[in-house]
């Protein structure tokens, strides 16, 4: 069984820096792509970041991209989203994702999405 287990979310000033770790199980890490989605109270859970199966391609949504940087360390079994200059909009509950398919490129539709951690909360305030 795949399991996703998000730390690293707090509460950091707007301007502040902030890295959410996801650390995987289950299966070989090294293998499939692995993705950031959050989700803010009232809203939908959207994409954030994605990262290829070999670390050589990632995503952004255009909301964070310049800011926020997704990578991953296979060793560790561990995908991180480092965020830089957070704003309040930030504010959402950030969730580690992961599809069934080997060799992924991207994951950028919650629709494609098999496994999802529990969710790490981050808010950002002004």
């Amino acid at each position: 069984q795949v399991t996703l287990v998000e730390s690293g979310g707090g509460l950091v000033q707007a301007g502040d820096s902030l890295r959410l770790s996801c650390v995987a199980a289950g299966r070989t890490f090294s293998q499939y792509a692995m993705a950031w989605f959050r989700q803010a109270p009232g809203k939908e859970r959207e994409f954030v970041a994605s990262i290829s199966w070999s670390g050589g391609r990632t995503e952004y949504a255009d909301s964070v991209k310049g800011r926020f940087t997704i990578t991953s360390d296979n060793p560790e079994n561990t995908v991180y989203l480092q965020m830089n200059s957070p704003k309040p909009e930030d504010t959402a509950v950030y969730y580690c994702a992961t599809e069934m398919s080997l060799w992924g490129i991207a994951i950028i539709r919650t629709t494609h999405v098999h496994y999802w951690g529990q969710g790490t909360q981050v808010t950002v305030s002004s």
